[in-house]
């Protein structure tokens, strides 16, 4: 049954994937990017979906009609960004997804507990942003007084049931090989069981001094080493390229 127009959430869709295999780990699923992020990651390589707007009454609509159309085709929606948690209308999109009969997924960086928390009921699973150790991550996101709420988010996370991983996207300006070592096994310490590191990527960046190479920047193999180290205190513990 169409959900009433009047109910129908507004979210600032920047993007839609139609179908990806790695968004949602074991799932097929398409991926909505939500546009507007606060946080100001040096590495991040998509600045233009940092700035806030405004959402059209249609937008939604849209994806809802794309949904309609995938039903029984596809196993999940993905909410991305961006940071998705930004928008208060979140978690009336996840409800109505799930509403259709899709498992729903959320990437975030956990800067919004409170957004989190009553987003959680309608999420199967999670992939948590995890930019550093608390005590360089307010440096890392260019903003001041986000490790305590992204700290509240990891303990909502491990309460909740719901299936998530943690993820860090590792460049050597922000991070070395012992700092990367001690957050692993923190987050292993605090009961995180599955965890990724994914590689900054080069190139295009928001602050163009983490486009240059670091000339103190372990090698591949090194960072693969520590991986193999690591693997005895996670379940699953992956490096992404």
């Amino acid at each position: 049954m169409p959900h009433p127009e009047s109910n129908r959430p507004r979210l600032p869709v920047a993007g839609l994937t139609p179908m990806t295999t790695l968004d949602y780990p074991g799932h097929l699923a398409c991926v909505v990017f939500l546009q507007g992020c606060p946080l100001r990651c040096g590495y991040c390589h998509n600045p233009g979906m940092l700035a806030p707007r405004r959402a059209g009454p249609g937008e939604w609509a849209e994806v809802e009609a794309f949904l309609a159309r995938r039903q029984g085709l596809l196993d999940g929606i993905v909410f991305s960004g961006g940071e998705p948690t930004l928008h208060a209308d979140l978690p009336v999109a996840a409800a109505r997804a799930q509403t259709l009969g899709f498992k729903v997924g959320l990437h975030t960086a956990g800067v919004y507990p409170r957004r989190l928390a009553e987003t959680l009921p309608h999420l199967a699973w999670v992939g948590l942003d995890v930019k550093g150790p608390a005590a360089c991550f307010d440096a890392i996101v260019g903003r001041p007084g986000l490790a305590a709420a992204h700290a509240e988010s990891l303990e909502l996370l491990l309460k909740s049931g719901v299936a998530f991983e943690c993820r860090t996207t590792v460049h050597w300006r922000d991070l070395d090989l012992e700092s990367l070592r001690r957050l692993a096994l923190d987050l292993a310490e605090w009961g995180v069981t599955r965890y990724a590191l994914q590689v900054a990527r080069p190139g295009r960046c928001l602050d163009p001094a983490y486009a240059r190479p670091v000339p103190s920047a372990p090698t591949l193999g090194e960072l693969e080493a520590l991986v193999e180290t690591l693997a005895p205190a996670f379940v699953r513990i992956e490096l992404r390229t």
